[in-house]
């Protein structure tokens, strides 16, 4: 026999759900309400199952609720949808989606092993405190988290600036009229623009085509290599050649542009070129 204490009514009620959930055998897993106890019949029940099962209580439901305790005690996040944000972006640090994010964690840089922690708890004690175990066994896990909520609040407060600053130039170019109907972008080493006739924009003629307004209300976030003259000249349509349509640049464009800008292949560069250099020289040619 094996029982699990806990200071909280729900969290014992939620651990006898899940245990039975997992190990499908009712009968051999008690729950004592008044004193917080879930006790297991051994017997019957294979402890590595209920190792197992204990294991994803920590990771798939106690997880959620250290997180989200960090997030208001330590940070103050209280608004629900802004916790959810949060949420989401330590969820893909935990799962390993965003390697730029935790190679941003300097302490604890080796997850902690919490099966092990498990395994040693249910060898030394036949009956044992939930809290205990994660105030002895479990601190460096919580610390772990805690270094996973910092970075990803981070994250968060940046994704909520760049969302403000797309807004704002998204304002910007609704009140442009467009100077130009047409412009081909290729992205390579640097990005080169072309006109609808595929004549290549020199540098020179773009930066007299800036607005400085934009650069002067802007001049952190507004690159004025790309973004400003592309702002000013505001196109109706941007063709943009790329051979990596996930670079920052070309999403921050597609952004702000949005129905505006289709993206082309690198490749097809040369039969895009060519086709407009027909069209072109057929007009001509019918004037």
């Amino acid at each position: 026999m094996a029982e699990i204490i806990f200071r909280s009514k729900m969290d014992v009620k939620r651990f006898y759900d899940h245990l039975r959930e997992c190990l499908k055998y009712n009968q051999d897993i008690l729950l004592i309400e008044d004193r917080h106890i879930v006790r297991i019949l051994e017997n019957k029940v294979s402890l590595e199952e209920v190792k197992d099962a204990f294991y994803q209580f920590i990771i798939k439901i106690k997880r959620d609720d250290w997180l989200r305790s960090i997030l208001q005690e330590q940070y103050f996040f209280e608004d629900p949808e802004e916790q959810q944000h949060i949420m989401e972006i330590i969820d893909s640090v935990l799962e390993g989606a965003r390697e730029d994010l935790t190679v941003l964690i300097k302490k604890n840089e080796e997850m902690p092993d919490i099966r092990e922690a498990i395994d040693e708890i249910f060898q030394e004690h036949v009956s044992f405190s939930f809290d205990s175990f994660l105030k002895f066994r479990l601190r460096p896990y919580i610390k772990m988290l805690e270094s996973y909520v910092e970075i990803s609040i981070d994250e968060y407060k940046m994704e909520q600036e760049y969302q403000m600053f797309i807004q704002t130039l998204r304002d910007f170019l609704a009140c442009r009229e467009p100077r130009m109907d047409t412009l081909h972008l290729l992205f390579d080493e640097e990005i080169t623009f072309f006109d609808e006739k595929f004549e290549e924009i020199k540098r020179g003629e773009l930066v007299r085509m800036i607005d400085r307004k934009l650069l002067f209300n802007h001049p952190v976030y507004v690159d004025s290599a790309s973004i400003a003259p592309l702002l000013s000249i505001a196109p109706k349509n941007i063709y943009l050649y790329t051979k990596n349509p996930e670079e920052p640049l070309v999403r921050t464009i597609k952004n702000i542009f949005e129905e505006r800008v289709l993206i082309k292949s690198y490749k097809g560069l040369r039969d895009t070129k060519e086709r407009v250099r027909q069209e072109n020289s057929a007009n001509e040619n019918g004037a």
